[in-house]
């Protein structure tokens, strides 16, 4: 981000990206390899500074405005699209922060519930939001946590650290492979010769509902009867003398996070030496084993991977985020781009007997500001 005022008085916009996952599903809060790209879809604030403590959020998906008085405890709401800002004024508050307050118009370009991260990104936003109004910054990766803190405290929602950090960090072109115990970034460059295809299935879900938080609670399980910190720590031995002995649902999710860990590493290789054949393939293998192992997809996504599938010029796709519903990714051949967005829509019309909403898109970069109009 660029250098900041130390008083903002003018209108601005930030715009915060959201992301798409290649490969590496549920394996964050397992300290696993995630494989995620920041995407040319957004989330933005129009900021205007106000000369009181109120911050009033608008939203062009919901009618009611909210409004926040900085000088009160603020609290999160059950079940509504305003915790996710609220718990990042509440974290930067307790920064420190002197926030002052502000109108903020919110505008996405994101299917909100489309496993695309908009929540992630609304969170990025105001977190940048907040520090352009103060005129200074937290580190991205301490921005990135504090936002995750977020999430799990105002919306219950109990995320690893992938969709902060593929938001704060993204960068245009390259995908990145994140170490989620060491925090650990390596850009993966995305090769001309492909694109990426998101298919929205139009099925919303809501990972406040329970279904994520049980999974989070298997692996933790799970660890805890093979005598480990955390599911990145099973090795060889440690699975072959203990999965036989864990109950069948934490076995099956442990397959999972140890097949799919490998399965990031391997696809990263593929990419680097376009081996587009061994990257499809594993992206088929990670669908099967989010449908089978770790029960996340539905009936809609496995008819689009199938349908999707089976287009030539289509490499490979799978499910990306939590699961649930949202939508598939597709790794395609750009140079067939005109052909395969055709074919894709009628396999799929006949699949699901509509017609999926889809989008290509590319590796974007992270969170920025521009000055706006009153």
């Amino acid at each position: 981000m660029s250098s900041l005022p130390r008083t903002v008085a003018a209108p601005f916009t930030v715009r915060a990206p959201g992301r798409v996952n290649l490969i590496g599903e549920h394996t964050d809060y397992n300290d696993g390899f995630v494989l995620p790209m920041a995407i040319d879809r957004h989330v933005a604030i129009h900021v205007r500074p106000r000369h009181d403590r109120l911050v009033i959020l608008r939203s062009g998906r919901d009618p009611r405005a909210v409004t926040l008085d900085l000088a009160s405890a603020i609290e999160p709401v059950p079940r509504h699209w305003s915790n996710y800002p609220a718990g990042v004024i509440v974290g930067y508050q307790r920064h420190g922060y002197g926030i002052p307050g502000f109108d903020a118009e919110i505008s996405a370009t994101l299917p909100a519930g489309g496993g695309l991260s908009s929540s992630a990104a609304l969170e990025v936003a105001t977190a940048t939001a907040i520090e352009t109004l103060c005129g200074r910054s937290l580190p991205p990766d301490e921005k990135a946590l504090l936002c995750q803190q977020a999430e799990h405290e105002f919306a219950g929602v109990p995320c690893g650290i992938m969709d902060q950090f593929a938001v704060c960090f993204g960068q245009a072109g390259h995908a990145i492979q994140l170490d989620c115990r060491s925090r650990q970034i390596v850009p993966v460059p995305i090769d001309g010769a492909v694109r990426v295809l998101v298919i929205d299935s139009g099925v919303r879900h809501s990972l406040v509902d329970g279904e994520y938080a049980a999974r989070r609670r298997q692996c933790e399980t799970a660890a805890r009867l093979l005598g480990v910190r955390s599911l990145r720590d099973v090795g060889p031995a440690d699975w072959a003398r203990g999965g036989p002995l864990l109950p069948a649902i934490e076995r099956a999710r442990v397959g999972h996070v140890l097949s799919e860990n490998d399965r990031v590493i391997a696809f990263a290789a593929a990419l680097g030496r376009r081996d587009w054949p061994a990257a499809g393939r594993l992206m088929r293998e990670s669908h099967e084993s989010l449908r089978r192992d770790y029960e996340v997809s539905c009936r809609e996504l496995d008819l689009i991977v199938e349908a999707a599938g089976g287009v030539p010029g289509v490499h490979g796709c799978r499910m990306t985020g939590g699961g649930f519903g949202g939508s598939v990714v597709a790794l395609i051949d750009r140079s067939r781009t005109g052909a395969i967005l055709p074919a894709v829509a009628e396999s799929c019309r006949a699949a699901l007997g509509r017609e999926p909403s889809m989008f290509v898109t590319s590796a974007a970069g992270g969170p920025e500001v521009r000055a706006t109009g009153g």
